[in-house]
């Protein structure tokens, strides 16, 4: 069967992209046939990336899904050989009516009756945005309880606490343990050595094995990054993906 990774957060800007172009390398650094398909009709960052191959799917029409373009992704979905890994990206701004047409219309379920997986992916960040992020996945878990889902946590803003609390303290995970089928926790390094390099990584569209055999960044710059992959890619090797 073919497992479709979903990407979904309702808050822009705290690192769904990212996420999704880190299961995407994972995955192409494993020999997993791998597709990404990217419905953010404001920042299709993942086509950006020439090493993925993108397809840019703007399934919105003004403020709300259409439904003939939705429904060429659900069939996109369904041709899908059983090998396949599908990592679709949705934008911020898309997420509630992506979100509420799928539930309305059991694209889950019917997927699911097609003999495809489904995996859901959420970000929680820290800082401002903690409360915004929890909200979002919040959502997710009710609205399609069941389905297994990622959690990425990313410290970038700030620590992911509450009250002193870590994640799994938080009522929200313990409500939905059972649901929370693993955890991704994104290093948080300097970020005047290793963000940097990270966010001019992420400018320039590239993977990781692109930059570590780029002569365009300084020995140093790839030494971290490669520090930086080895870490992500040993969290999502723990996610049993």
């Amino acid at each position: 069967m073919a497992t479709i990774h979903m990407i979904l957060q309702g808050k822009g800007g705290v690192g769904k992209s990212l996420s999704a172009s880190l299961l995407t390398q994972y995955f192409l650094e494993q020999d997993r046939p791998t597709q990404c398909i990217d419905t953010d009709p404001v920042n299709a960052t993942l086509t950006g990336y020439q090493a993925f191959s993108a397809t840019t799917l703007d399934i919105m029409h003004g403020e709300d899904v259409d439904p003939r373009r939705f429904d060429q992704l659900v069939e996109i979905i369904l041709g899908l050989p059983s090998d396949k890994q599908l990592v679709v990206d949705n934008g911020a701004a898309t997420f509630l009516p992506f979100c509420s047409y799928l539930a309305e219309n059991a694209v889950f379920a019917l997927l699911s009756s097609e003999g495809h997986m489904i995996q859901l992916h959420s970000v929680v960040t820290g800082g401002q945005a903690i409360l915004d992020t929890l909200a979002g996945l919040q959502s997710l878990l009710r609205s399609f309880e069941g389905f297994p889902l990622t959690v990425w946590l990313n410290p970038y803003f700030g620590p992911i606490t509450r009250d002193g609390k870590e994640f799994e303290q938080f009522a929200l995970y313990k409500e939905h343990a059972a649901s929370i089928a693993s955890i991704i926790r994104l290093p948080n390094r300097r970020k005047d050595t290793f963000g940097k390099d990270l966010e001019r990584l992420l400018a320039d569209r590239l993977t990781f094995a692109e930059a570590s055999a780029s002569p365009d960044y300084p020995i140093m710059v790839r030494q971290r990054l490669q520090m930086l992959w080895r870490d992500i890619r040993d969290e999502i090797e723990r996610a049993n993906l």
